[in-house]
């Protein structure tokens, strides 16, 4: 048995059909700012989400990666409305909620919601399970054909769990049985777009296969439309259609999964690639592993122009005075990258063209690889021999 629509409830049916543009994202922007002294005077600002462009399609999912820091989850918070933008524009289902408030806020939340990373901490431990997964229907309000209760249980069921547990505390349950209940609460009023912030990051690795099969399951039933962020590129290649590469509150790389990992052109996007384990052992001691030099900048104080140029093995000039926009190099495949990698007009022969790890013909080795080598070279040199007996080291020359 499933749970009852809210298009059962209230005879309406949602709009948008299969493949039509269900979120449009513009310039999105959410700067935290810092302040100090007594009057709480403002004197910088964390650059967490620094101009956005993506939209999302109805049907499909989306894939946020990047490394910690870059901005993912507070870009999941504000397409939720639970941050208020900086700047920027936010479409849902052709309707502007960026600034959306009150009432309209509410009904907007009926068709998005979201999953959040932790199970333990997003769930009230005073409250039961039935409680947690019937609060949406209080709290919007929402009659049912069935009842509350008959209806919670039917979620619980359709989330791998049991009608039984509905009288249950979430101390009583496992990570993974947890988050269920958490994907069951976010499915309580049947939403559009669901937002999953590292749904599987918190849990063992048997447990997080049957939370992706879950959500593939539930996408075919229901027709969800999926926004995952997530920093396991395995995880993200598995579930999703299309692929954000994030970096520094900005999307370096959009594309199309099989085209992202298959042909990845921007250097941070190849970079993290090539960390990703690989399952046949003979694979493994093919592929260079790309370390990337330096530490993540600052999103207090990020890089000028392109925010990726201070770890860059491709860097030029002109990377530290011009911002590369988000263009389509290929159908489908935009990158902000003035030297992408394998794109379709890449001159093998070209130095910024070359894969960083392979020297060229002529012997010219890229900066990056040479003092990574002597720094390699330096931690292996063996030590010098100890003075022999009754011997001393030399000391300094003398002084005139």
């Amino acid at each position: 048995m499933t749970a009852t629509t809210p298009a059962d409830v209230t005879g309406e049916e949602h709009p948008g059909g299969e493949g039509e543009t269900l979120l449009s994202v513009s310039g999105l922007r959410k700067h935290f700012p810092v302040v100090r002294g007594l009057r709480r005077k403002t004197v910088a600002a964390v650059k967490a989400v620094d101009g956005l462009d993506f939209s999302v399609r109805a049907g499909e999912t989306l894939g946020l990666v990047g490394e910690s820091g870059c901005g993912k989850t507070t870009t999941g918070r504000l397409l939720v409305r639970l941050d208020e933008p900086t700047a920027g524009k936010i479409v849902f289902q052709g309707r502007d909620i960026t600034h959306t408030k009150g009432a309209a806020l509410r009904r907007m939340r009926r068709d998005v919601q979201m999953v959040f990373q932790d199970p333990f901490s997003s769930l009230n431990p005073r409250h039961t399970v039935g409680s947690i997964v019937g609060a949406p229907y209080r709290l919007q309000n929402i009659k049912t054909e069935v009842g509350i209760k008959r209806t919670v249980q039917d979620l619980l069921e359709l989330v791998g769990l049991n009608p039984e547990h509905y009288n249950r505390y979430p101390h009583e349950f496992s990570g993974g049985q947890r988050q269920r209940i958490g994907i069951a609460r976010s499915l309580a009023l049947r939403p559009k777009l669901i937002i999953a912030d590292e749904p599987v990051s918190a849990l063992d690795v048997s447990i997080q296969a049957q939370i992706i099969n879950l959500m593939e399951d539930l996408q075919n039933e229901l027709g969800l439309t999926y926004v995952v962020i997530a920093h396991d590129l395995s995880v993200v290649r598995h579930i999703s259609d299309r692929v954000a590469v994030m970096y520094l509150g900005k999307i370096v790389e959009l594309a199309d999964r099989t085209d992202l990992y298959e042909r990845p052109m921007h250097p941070y996007t190849v970079a993290l690639l090539s960390a990703v384990p690989l399952a046949d052992p003979d694979q493994r001691g093919k592929r260079k592993r790309i370390q990337l030099a330096g530490d993540l900048p600052s999103p207090l104080d990020p890089p000028p122009a392109c925010p990726f140029h201070t770890r860059c093995w491709k860097a030029q000039e002109v990377c530290t005075v011009e911002e590369p926009p988000l263009a389509e190099l290929s159908p489908g495949h935009r990158v902000a990258c003035h030297f992408p990698e394998n794109a379709p007009h890449a001159n093998p022969e070209d130095p910024r063209q070359r894969d960083p790890s392979v020297p060229s013909e002529d012997g010219v080795v890229p900066k990056e690889l040479r003092d990574a080598e002597a720094h390699q070279a330096a931690s292996q040199a063996p030590a010098p021999p100890a003075p022999a007996a009754g011997q001393t080291e030399p000391g300094p020359p003398p002084t005139r």
